[in-house]
């Protein structure tokens, strides 16, 4: 793994636990030599991780929309900083740039970036490993609903897998070393024989 994308919020959320994972993560990530893709943004807890990578040496691209960049949220000190056109020329980037991808506490966005490549990686547009960092219990609900879809056959057992979940750094990524994309979604058409 050389490049892994964090989804995260651009707020600091209600518990200091979550601005504490975001810079556990970062040093981790350094520690490993395994460089920062994210939103490029320096509030939040995007800008805490990408805090937390840059000060323990590690590198850092950022990937922000101009329309962000106007309003002058963009991280001064990133190792790269790409600009792009839109929000989804920024998700395309970072699929495109990273090796796997992890999401962080954060609201409707951060769901949204990650629900896009956990699909993709259903589809088999990448086989690429999608985490969640589960700091203080944030995505516990979110964990059963994933249960909840499998149980209701909305979600097979080998996508329900496919889920990566730790509340550790360290440990979710040897998960993600140890990642094994499964087998394609396929489809079987009613009149086949």
């Amino acid at each position: 793994m050389k490049k892994i994308a964090v989804f995260c919020g651009s707020s600091d959320g209600a518990s200091p636990a979550y601005k504490e994972g975001a810079i556990h993560l970062g040093k981790e990530l350094a520690k490993r030599g395994i460089t920062l893709v994210y939103g490029g943004a320096s509030v939040g807890i995007m800008g805490t991780l990408a805090d937390a990578v840059l000060e323990s040496g590690g590198q850092v691209i950022g990937v922000i929309p101009q329309m962000l960049e106007d309003r002058e949220i963009s991280h001064p000190n990133l190792t790269e900083l790409i600009i792009v056109d839109s929000m989804h020329e920024r998700k395309t980037k970072m699929v495109e740039l990273a090796d796997g991808f992890i999401a962080l506490p954060g609201g409707p966005g951060t769901l949204e970036e990650f629900f896009e490549v956990f699909t993709w990686a259903q589809l088999g547009l990448h086989q690429k490993p999608c985490g969640i960092l589960n700091i203080n219990h944030y995505y516990d609900l979110l964990i059963s609903f994933f249960d909840h879809m499998n149980e209701q056959q909305f979600l097979q057992d080998k996508y329900r897998s496919m889920a990566l979940v730790d509340s550790n750094p360290a440990d979710l990524l040897e998960k993600f070393n140890m990642y094994i994309p499964p087998t394609v979604k396929t489809y079987i058409k009613k009149n086949q024989t």
